[in-house]
């Protein structure tokens, strides 16, 4: 009450703002909480569920129309300030960047990847009833291969309950408790290292690691199904590379380059996005790990025959993450047939194609160095992690799942249930003080409520493992990577056509630390406060 206006109450409130210090009966508020108490005569029970239906009140009048439509999902998020008036550069990365591909993709690979396994690693024919699920898995997750768990983990290393899988079936929350010693944490030094690799745990964190995830629970449940024992280690290896043979022999190549417009999405609005930079004298550049002739082929579908001409330099088969931190590889030059070079490289030149090479020549040769290059990649840790830690560059993450959970986001089944859980976090904290039986047995009910509220809006993304950017309240493992290596990040590259001026600069919002939290709309449906400016207040995220 201390901060609140003056002459002002909270709901509940049983004593006049004109006399503060009036005496209310009952036990002695929790620390850092003024508690209203119940009314003389009113027993807890009676006054608990009153200011229940109370705050549900308050939580519809929060929401007036319009409200669920706030985001839009071809915006560009900012986790950092940045003005694009300061970038002169600006480099790519090709695959899922450049080139957003089908989810027809995902079952090809799938698919393959599992023939692979039963015709060259001889593994049970039965396996060839299964088939891609989509929708089954999503980015970020990780799995721990000594214990075949696929499972989401939030920023402070716990596992989130319910979100544990091994094969294609939920692992009940007490055995995950017991595999991990009686607690939902798992240790630093299991997690991973700086490219999200560990020793016991493996984080998939690329969109092509989709169709993986799931070949990997198939065969799993199969064997479990089965009863077929199996070592746990070489399970998971024989599956990557399988998955691994699928790109590295070109299979995936070829399946794209004969189908060029089923499975490549948004190639017109690519040229505008290129051909806009290149009009305000910006500097382009191409990093990727594909093959020349993939991305050649790919480049005239969506830009026309003379793409090289928009860019300043061109790199294929980068070798990335390796391109980033390796001094030892030289560029070479290919010609424009494709065929390697042998003449030692002493400068990049515009409208030429090199292959292999290393960041730190790359600086040396062009200069472009610090804040003014802005480099674009789907894969946190290979495109943008080296380049902003390391080197100074601004980073903009390609994340395709954002379109799809804003949408979900903006529904007003979501908003309702959101908000609503909000305010019963905030009525379970405030109204805890309340210790006898019946009040016990109320606040257990409303614990019920709030985990079955939690499980709903998960579904509503994903029904196994919910939204790529938060548990159940904690931003993911992913989610925090994500604000920590990029400065933006959006659906897609088309997103930067939203914006007319190629000077504009994102400013990132200012969201609560939890000591702020009082400040911000979340806490007004817990009660302890209220404004007249809601229509104001929805403007705000």
């Amino acid at each position: 009450h201390g901060c609140r206006p003056k002459g002002t109450q909270c709901p509940g409130d049983t004593g006049s703002p004109r006399d503060p210090g009036r005496a209310r009966r009952g036990a002695q508020p929790s620390p850092g909480h003024s508690q209203p108490l119940p009314a003389e005569g009113a027993d807890s029970k009676t006054y608990l569920w009153a200011r229940y239906h109370e705050m549900k009140k308050l939580v519809y009048d929060l929401l007036p129309p319009g409200v669920c439509n706030l985001l839009n999902p071809a915006a560009i998020y900012a986790n950092n300030e940045i003005s694009l008036g300061d970038v002169e550069i600006y480099g790519f990365d090709y695959d899922y960047t450049l080139a957003q591909y089908s989810n027809l993709l995902h079952s090809m690979i799938f698919n393959t990847a599992r023939d692979i396994l039963i015709e060259q690693f001889k593994y049970p024919e039965g396996l060839a009833k299964y088939d891609y699920i989509p929708g089954f898995a999503i980015r970020g997750l990780h799995y721990d291969v000594q214990k075949s768990l696929l499972m989401k983990i939030d920023a402070f290393h716990y596992v989130q309950l319910g979100t544990a899988y091994r094969g294609l079936k939920p692992v009940p929350d007490e055995e995950v408790i017991e595999l991990y010693g009686g607690t939902q944490h798992i240790p630093l030094y299991q997690m991973s290292d700086f490219y999200g690799k560990g020793p016991s745990l493996k984080q998939f964190m690329d969109i092509f690691s989709l169709p993986e995830m799931t070949l990997l629970s198939s065969v799993i449940d199969y064997f479990i199904n089965h009863g077929i024992e199996f070592d746990q280690v070489h399970l998971y290896k024989d599956i990557s590379d399988a998955i691994r043979d699928v790109h590295v022999k070109g299979v995936m190549y070829k399946w794209i380059e004969k189908d060029m417009e089923q499975y490549i999405l948004h190639g017109d609005e690519i040229y505008a996005v290129l051909n806009r930079l290149v009009n305000h004298k910006k500097k382009l550049f191409l990093i990727t790990n594909s093959p020349f002739s993939f991305v050649d082929k790919g480049m005239k579908h969506m830009v026309g025959k003379n793409w090289r001409d928009l860019f300043d330099m061109v790199i294929v088969q980068a070798d990335k993450p390796n391109f980033f931190t390796d001094r030892r590889k030289p560029f070479r030059k290919l010609d424009d047939k494709g065929s390697l070079q042998w003449d030692k490289i002493n400068q990049l030149e515009k409208g030429k194609i090199y292959k292999e090479g290393n960041l730190f020549d790359f600086l040396r040769l062009t200069g472009w160095r610090g804040s003014k290059v802005l480099y674009f990649g789907d894969h946190l840790y290979s495109d943008l992690a080296d380049l902003m830690l390391r080197h100074g560059w601004r980073t903009g993450a390609i994340v395709p799942e954002l379109e799809t959970e804003i949408r979900i986001i903006n529904t007003e089944q979501y908003m309702h249930s959101l908000t609503w859980q909000q305010a019963l976090t905030g009525l379970l904290e405030r109204m805890q003080m309340y210790q006898d039986a019946e009040s016990k047995q109320v606040l257990l009910e409303w614990m019920k409520e709030r985990q079955e509220i939690r499980s709903l809006t998960k579904n509503l993304f994903n029904p196994q493992f919910g939204s790529i950017f938060r548990t159940f309240h904690n931003p993911t493992y992913f989610s925090r990577r994500l604000v920590r290596f990029s400065d933006i990040y959006m659906a897609s590259i088309s997103c930067l056509l939203k914006y007319d001026d190629v000077n504009f600069t994102f400013y990132p919002r200012r969201t609560p630390l939890q000591h702020e939290a009082p400040l911000w709309m979340d806490q007004l449906c817990t009660g302890c406060m209220k404004t007249p400016f809601l229509e104001e207040m929805v403007h705000i995220r």
